[in-house]
């Protein structure tokens, strides 16, 4: 049987999705598209083999999986797509209700983990569709992610504070963020080690190619969404997809400081596949 290989249907994996389309990945395996949560949740259940999920729900069933050695969605800074908007400054968040959309568990915990420790602020937390008049409605801020988050970060809402919270991390911690692994369920990666190669191979192949062609990526964007290849391609160099020590490194201390908030029960040991 092929791998089953999970897919994210956001713009953040576009580029890997265009460099597996050129290099004909997809004909070696069944790829299946979903939102984060949603991949985590059948490869939990045993429906795919493989599959990028949130960095959280990694820490939250690690002994399940091992991670691909050499891919992520990361960032060192500015990222685009994961913003907070605010009726006033983050600061001032204490006691009020903030928002936070229902497509990414990591997000969510990262939006808590700045408000706490990097603003001091004691707010509380609704989860919600991602909608942000809607939000706002029931909420003095709202987390939003994906192509929701792009769409407010090139037309940014009057008479609300952004945080982009890839810079907010980076500048509040000297390191990058982990959003998403790649994870490999154990038993499989046991079983198959072989084909679990042939996929880590293929996926970096598909990286190395969408990075050289990042300006057709995002001319092929462009033909989809309402705004010009340039927003596109800026995003696309924001978004690292890097797992190397310094990534590991920043998805530790996020892992430990989701742990000091109470949103992880303990700090997993990051177990990547092929290395003792």
């Amino acid at each position: 049987m092929r791998p089953r290989l999970g897919h994210i249907q956001f713009l953040n994996c576009l580029p890997l999705y265009y460099g597996l389309v050129k290099n004909d990945v997809l004909l070696d395996v069944d790829l299946v598209k979903a939102a984060p949560r949603d991949l985590a949740g059948r490869i939990l259940e045993g429906e795919l083999d493989i599959a990028p999920i949130p960095a959280i729900e990694y820490a939250r069933h690690a002994e399940e999986f091992v991670l691909l050695p050499d891919i992520a969605i990361s960032s060192f800074g500015e990222v685009q797509s994961i913003l907070l908007l605010s009726k006033c400054p983050a600061g001032e968040l204490g006691g009020a209700t903030v928002a936070l959309t229902d497509t990414s568990r990591t997000s969510q915990v990262l939006a808590r983990i700045l408000l706490a420790r990097r603003w001091g602020a004691d707010a509380s937390y609704v989860e919600m569709p991602s909608d942000l008049p809607s939000m706002m409605r029931e909420a003095e801020a709202a987390l939003l992610i994906g192509d929701d988050a792009l769409r407010a970060y090139w037309h940014p809402p009057e008479g609300l504070a952004a945080y982009d919270l890839g810079s907010e991390w980076s500048e509040w911690t000297g390191l990058p963020m982990v959003y998403a692994v790649w994870a490999v369920r154990r038993a499989f990666a046991e079983e198959r080690p072989d084909a679990v190669a042939h996929v880590a191979a293929a996926l970096s192949g598909s990286l190395a190619y969408c990075r050289a062609h990042l300006d057709d990526i995002s001319e092929y964007a462009a033909r989809w969404e309402p705004f010009p290849a340039e927003r596109f391609r800026s995003y696309f160099d924001a978004l690292q997809f890097r797992f190397g020590p310094g990534y590991r490194e920043g998805l530790a201390r996020y892992l430990a400081e989701a742990h000091a908030i109470g949103q992880l029960p303990a700090v997993p040991e990051i177990a990547v596949f092929g290395e003792a």
